[in-house]
């Protein structure tokens, strides 16, 4: 991962100005966040320490969270041996990702106690746990480590903390040039002078802690296809990394990977972005992948719902479709019972069989008919008259209960893909849509809430053309009608994915030129299931020609008069357009 020793090392350089600073507040926002709201004289903020087991990391934050209601056990026992203290160090073990906050704050006998925070951003053994540096003994852990998960060490409350296992590398920061040459150019030469790059970064990250594979490519990048030139590289590189002469960037590779790291990546073939500091690039960096993360905790069983019930709907029209084609038998059975009607005299109670002539058939050929022999001549025909009617009244039934079942996997598809675009703030918006359509249940604290908030208009995306006009964005069925139904005036003009779900788009205004509505159409196109698509047909036409039927479910509307262009999402051109959340 980008995040390694060395970044760890810039993030607690620039975080010492926080010796000193007060704890004000204390929330946790996710199951594996924790925010410190911070006041100094010299630092102060919110402070992310997160143990994501794929995007830990620690740095100042100015993401908006939603805290829950209640929180959770781990962040009262922070708020009741940490909230109000003060900050007395931070301190990274070794080249490590591990970093140490000593807090000191009185307790309830009122004697000065030092409490010591663990970040370890270990991949998908990350932890933060609290514990009491003089005796060892750990307070609580926001992950359990039990003797069941692993036989190295428990994180329990009690349990005496054991730091995670040692790699048995060599600090970076004091190696020699004999000893580099031990460990990294010797492995990687291959005959000669001749080396293999690929060897000499493998032998870095093996070599030396807090070095990741992206650092040791570029110290190797560095060399300039030397071997001679691989110490002086290294040794620069570590010289800065001593020195805390860092130089925070993020640089985008060709297949669109976005990387950081604290070594300038010239080594990188692709857009690079330098910041101000190592915390500001990580909070950019992690923005918008820690909001799709959270989305997709908080809606883990909504999609799962929605699945469920989009595979039963698509069950059931096989099923469907399996009447229809048995119903395509229905004429046959009326016209044996015709036949039979009409021929009654050749037949007797007790046949089991009847051979009658097809008139419906030029040649009149003669066909033999299963019968009921405990049925009269008569009642066998009527037999089949009922097998016809039945058959006819089905294939009725199936095909308007086919045509339902599309309807609600449309509709459960507009939903779905809602909660593939939505933010945090999307979420209660899209539950309270299905509770009121009777899919689940309401919350409790949503019950006496959702009256309150009935007549409020929703928050919905609000980006700027190039050519200053506005364009409205629905990211839910909710958002959808307020735009369509509400928002738009009979001269704006609506866009929509053809025959794709996606958002309703509004461009408010009667005029506006080419290059809007191709913005437009992208933006449509991008707030769709077909975002990963090339060529995706949109839609668009005056609001006065889009309406919605009476009794359709949120999002749905039929619309005519529209003309058809076709253009593929472009992300950079999308976030480069001016985009603000309005009501």
């Amino acid at each position: 991962m980008s995040l390694d020793g060395i970044v760890t090392r810039a993030l607690v350089h620039e975080l010492q100005q926080v010796a000193g600073a007060r704890i004000a507040k204390i929330y946790q926002p996710t199951e594996n966040e924790i925010l410190l709201h911070i006041r100094g004289q010299k630092a102060g903020g919110r402070l992310l320490l997160s143990a994501h087991p794929s995007l830990a990391r620690l740095h100042w934050t100015e993401q908006n969270w939603e805290n829950p209601a209640e929180p959770p056990m781990f962040c009262m026992l922070l708020r009741k041996h940490c909230e109000g203290g003060i900050i007395e160090s931070v301190r990274q073990v070794g080249m490590e990702r591990i970093v140490w906050l000593d807090i000191r704050q009185r307790d309830e006998l009122g004697d000065v106690t030092v409490k010591r925070l663990v970040l370890e951003m270990m991949g998908r053994h990350s932890n933060l746990i609290l514990m009491d540096p003089a005796s060892g003994r750990i307070y609580d852990g926001i992950r359990h480590v039990t003797p069941a998960m692993s036989s190295y060490r428990v994180v329990l409350p009690g349990a005496t903390y054991v730091a995670p296992p040692e790699q048995h590398k060599t600090d970076p920061l004091e190696e020699t040039e004999s000893g580099f040459r031990q460990k990294v150019v010797l492995p990687a030469l291959t005959e000669g002078d001749a080396w293999d790059a690929r060897a000499a970064e493998q032998a870095i990250v093996q070599a030396y802690t807090g070095i990741s594979p992206l650092a040791a490519r570029e110290i190797v990048f560095r060399a300039g296809g030397r071997s001679d030139g691989l110490w002086p590289a290294f040794r620069q590189a570590m010289d800065a990394v001593a020195h805390h002469r860092y130089c925070p960037n993020m640089a985008e590779t060709p297949d669109g990977k976005m990387l950081f790291s604290a070594l300038e990546l010239t080594h990188v073939q692709g857009q690079r972005q330098v910041f101000g500091s190592m915390h500001e690039c990580l909070d950019i960096h992690f923005r918008e992948k820690a909001e799709r993360d959270l989305v997709r905790q908080r809606t883990a069983d909504l999609t799962r719902f929605l699945a469920n019930e989009i595979a039963k709907n698509e069950k059931k029209l096989l099923k469907l479709e399996e009447t229809i084609r048995e119903a395509e038998e229905a004429e046959r059975f009326r016209k044996i019972g015709e036949l039979l009607t009409a021929q009654m005299h050749l037949i007797k109670r007790g046949d089991s069989v009847a051979e009658i002539i097809d008139f419906y058939d030029d040649k009149q050929p003669l066909v033999t008919v299963p019968l009921d022999p405990q049925l009269s001549p008569a009642e066998n025909a009527q037999r089949y008259f009922r097998k016809y009617n039945k058959l006819k009244n089905g294939k009725a039934m199936a095909e308007e209960q086919m045509e339902a079942a599309k309807r609600e996997i449309a509709y459960l598809e507009s939903v779905l893909q809602g909660l593939a675009a939505a933010g945090p703030a999307d979420i209660e918006e899209i539950r309270e849509e299905l509770a009121e359509q009777g899919y689940i249940r309401e919350r409790g604290n949503a019950k006496g809430s959702k009256k309150k908030r009935k007549g409020d208009n929703p928050s919905v995306l609000c980006y700027t053309s190039s050519e200053g006009i506005p364009i409205y964005v629905g990211k839910n069925n909710t958002q959808n009608d307020y735009i369509t139904c509400r928002l738009g005036r009979p001269t704006d003009t609506w866009l929509h994915t053809k025959d794709i779900p996606g958002s309703h788009v509004l461009i408010r205004s009667p005029s506006f030129g080419e290059a809007t509505l191709h913005e437009a159409a992208m933006l449509a196109a991008y707030y769709s299931k077909a975002k990963e698509s090339g060529n995706v047909p949109v839609d668009y036409t005056l609001i006065r020609h889009v309406r919605k039927p009476s009794g359709a479910k949120p999002g749905f509307v039929i619309y005519e008069r529209q003309k058809t262009l076709f253009v593929t999402p472009d992300e950079k051109a999308i976030k480069a357009l001016p985009c603000e959340v309005k009501t």
